[in-house]
């Protein structure tokens, strides 16, 4: 396996699925004791999804704005 002029190179997908890499997952390098090591970014980012995640409330799309005007629905989204 090479490393492209631009630095890039292909994990093979036996290791990404051992590794559970998915598409789109962020990843960091981290050189450790002389290795190069590749793992999933732990990111502050990815915590404060979560959180909102978390918090959110449920939202009905069906029959709760059935009738309701555009303005009715983003008074009800937004809150007071």
């Amino acid at each position: 396996m090479r490393i492209t002029s631009k630095g890039q190179v292909t994990i093979p997908l036996a290791i990404r699925n051992a590794a559970g890499l998915l598409p789109n997952t962020d990843v960091e390098f981290v050189y450790e004791k002389g290795e190069v090591l590749l793992r999933p970014a732990k990111r502050e980012s990815r915590a404060i999804f979560e959180a909102a995640l978390k918090n959110a409330r449920a939202v009905p799309l069906t029959k709760a704005f059935q009738g309701k005007s555009a303005d009715e629905i983003m008074e009800f989204l937004r809150g007071e």
